[in-house]
């Protein structure tokens, strides 16, 4: 069925002005100034946005679809995360992967989930491994788990964190050939996704890696690079070798949040096309009280990356068309899916968010599908009422 969206402001995410978007299948057939002759065809659903801002639908590239934590025992696990849990919010796109449980949280049980996902209407991949090392694995290797696995476009890894398994420049040196080896023989990314901890080794061991192997820098993406200013100056300097740094979207309340740090990362001359910020959603979060006893636990969730988002509109003053490229673009690259996704363009899915002035969700579109509508969730999961 063609759909056709009329009077879009549209952030593709470069401001194009007003726009008309066609949509046929799953996929943006075309966007022009004035496509009304389309609605002379058979069959086509017509909608006028009224000027709206119409962007990509978000990525989220680090996200606990099987739900994370446990550091405070059993009970402390938090539970999976379901379909509305991402449209509500505006993403389209995820990838899951495990935290520092990777006892109870099965890999098998992720690439589960994340094909449960994309049947119910979203895109998804997935990480191999989690923080420890020897990397864990489906198949009994890395390289292999991407290559015969649809959904795994690379592997996980902890560093300079205490749950790490302390591995050194040239382990992780090793692991990163063996993932760009995955990648190529699967036309994947072939990611080393780096946890990175608060430890004040910080990215030694990355840097030794890349100076001792022929490992380019784009098949490691640090994230967490947010933790402490030490840790932004090696974010930069890795940035500025050629790689992709990811920081984490901060809770509601922590002002001035994630987005005062990427800001920060861009004066120290960081390249703004190799920055991406995810969630960590499904993530514990445990509240401790003055003496570091743990009092309670809450979750994160994919609302931090529009929250951030308006943060580096209102209190960083960036414009809208720069801070959307951390959300959809450049992520996009990171995937792999520059043509497919993390854009509003002719062959493109149609991945579509639309704005409010306040920039809050009003509709979403997933692969063509409408996922939100006014702000209610429209399509659900199987299980969600």
């Amino acid at each position: 069925m063609l759909k056709l969206w009329k009077n879009c402001n549209v952030y593709a995410p470069a401001y194009l002005g007003l726009r008309d978007i066609l949509m046929e299948g799953g996929r943006i057939a075309a966007v022009g100034e004035d496509l009304s002759d389309w609605e002379r065809a058979p069959e086509i659903e017509v909608r006028d946005l009224g000027g709206a801002i119409v962007c990509p639908g978000l990525i989220d590239l680090h996200v606990h679809v099987t739900g994370g934590g446990g550091e405070q025992g059993p009970a402390s696990r938090t539970p999976e995360l379901q379909l509305t849990d991402f449209t509500r919010n505006g993403v389209t796109s995820v990838v899951g992967l495990r935290g520092t449980d990777g006892i109870s949280r099965s890999l098998e049980n992720l690439l589960a989930k994340c094909r449960a996902l994309e049947e119910e209407g979203i895109s998804t991949w997935m990480l191999t491994g989690n923080y420890r090392y020897p990397v864990e694995t489906i198949t009994g290797d890395a390289a292999r788990d991407m290559t015969l696995i649809d959904k795994v476009i690379g592997v996980k890894l902890a560093l300079a964190d205490h749950r790490s398994s302390a591995v050194t420049g040239q382990e992780l040196a090793r692991l990163g050939s063996e993932a760009r080896v995955g990648g190529m023989l699967a036309g994947k990314p072939g990611l080393v996704v780096i946890h990175m901890g608060g430890s004040p080794r910080r990215m030694a061991d990355l840097f030794w890696a890349l100076e001792h192997s022929d490992v380019p820098p784009r098949n490691f993406l640090p994230t967490h690079c947010c933790r402490s200013p030490e840790l932004v100056a090696d974010a930069v300097r890795f940035n500025r070798m050629g790689g992709t740094i990811d920081f984490t979207a901060d809770l509601p309340g922590n002002e001035p949040g994630t987005a005062a740090v990427l800001c920060a990362a861009l004066r120290q001359g960081a390249d703004p096309g190799r920055i991406t910020m995810s969630s960590d959603a499904g993530g514990s979060q445990p509240i401790f009280d003055s003496t570091g006893e743990c009092i309670g636990l809450g979750t994160t969730t994919s609302a931090t990356l529009l929250q951030e988002l308006r943060r580096m509109l209102s209190r960083e003053g960036l414009p809208l068309e720069t801070a959307l490229r951390f959300f959809t673009e450049n992520p996009a690259r990171v995937l792999g899916q520059s043509r497919r996704k993390g854009a509003v363009a002719p062959g493109a899915d149609a991945d579509l968010l639309v704005l409010s002035e306040d920039y809050q969700v009003r509709h979403v579109m997933a692969k063509g599908r409408e996922a939100v509508w006014d702000g209610q969730a429209v399509l659900k999961g199987k299980f969600e009422s």
